[in-house]
């Protein structure tokens, strides 16, 4: 009977203590994971310099430092070149600018004295053309001389706390002025004509002289007289006969729409009797003659 050969019998090792805590003997045996092992191992290739050890590298490092070093020269040479053409165009842009002001200067001094030359002409021309009191009167109703003389003074302002309105069909919003509490160009034409109809001699809007060719319109929400524009307040100077004129003006319909845009609006007006007022020449008058059209009868 073949003989079974013995079995060795090996000491079972005892196990450890902690075996039930295996996820903590783990984390404690192996304290740095494989990341840290591989930037150890890439920090200790390289160097404590962090300059690359291999050759290759070492050459395409310093290449890069040429390069770069290359534009930077290139571009301070560019511009040390460039400099003094920049310089120069510009003071020559201002140069010419310079010139450009200077002649648009002398043209509108130019112009001024042309003006100021044809104002005098028209005003010889009106002094000679017949009665000399006739004359005087052409000359005032036309806005061609200066005049003063006792009138009166109407200022007109905005209301103090002009609110934006918002349609609902009032009239005074169909002009578009969105501002119920503003001075309209439709409100100082009707203060015009009122100091007209009332007796006035001669009227002027804030230095503005008016003729009988003036014109008070709207540019938004500027009021225009002879496409100047006028800043609130708005001054009135009428020349006439004082006491009778203001009173004539306020009983009228003009004077009473402004005193009822007062009351409904909140725009401001004031009125007084003036002694002496002064008002300018206007800044060019268009003398117009008309001649007589005869038509011959046929036989």
């Amino acid at each position: 009977m073949p003989q079974q050969p013995p079995v060795r019998s090996t000491p079972t090792r005892p196990s450890r203590p902690d075996a039930s805590m295996s996820l903590l003997t783990n984390v404690m045996d192996h304290s740095l994971d494989d990341g840290y092992a591989e930037a150890a191992a890439r920090k200790k290739a390289v160097g404590d310099g962090k300059l690359p050890k291999t050759l290759r590298a070492r050459l395409g490092l310093a290449l890069g430092l040429v390069l770069a070093a290359l534009v930077v020269t290139v571009g301070a040479a560019q511009a040390r070149v460039a400099a003094p053409v920049v310089a120069k165009e510009r003071e020559e842009l201002i140069d010419r600018i310079d010139r450009e002001t200077g002649t648009a200067d002398k043209l509108e001094k130019s112009v001024d004295q042309l003006r100021d030359d044809v104002s005098t002409r028209q005003r010889e021309a009106l002094k000679h053309s017949g009665d000399s009191g006739q004359a005087d009167l052409v000359g005032i109703l036309s806005g061609a001389v200066e005049v003063h003389g006792p009138g009166v003074k109407l200022v007109v302002n905005d209301a103090k706390e002009a609110s934006t309105g918002g349609g609902d069909g009032n009239p005074r919003e169909t002009t578009g002025f969105s501002d119920t509490g503003r001075v309209r160009d439709r409100d100082m034409q009707r203060v015009v004509n009122g100091l007209w109809a009332s007796g006035a001699e001669a009227i002027s809007i804030n230095g503005q002289r008016l003729t009988a060719l003036s014109a008070i319109r709207a540019a938004g929400d500027a009021i225009l007289v002879d496409n100047k524009p006028l800043v609130p307040p708005y001054t009135v100077l009428a020349v006439g006969d004082g006491q009778r004129l203001s009173t004539r003006f306020q009983d009228s319909a003009d004077g009473l729409y402004l005193h009822a845009l007062e009351e409904n609006y909140g725009i401001r007006t004031a009125i007084s009797v003036e002694d002496d007022l002064r008002l300018p020449a206007a800044p060019s008058v268009i003398v117009r003659t008309a001649e007589p059209r005869t038509e011959k009868g046929t036989s």
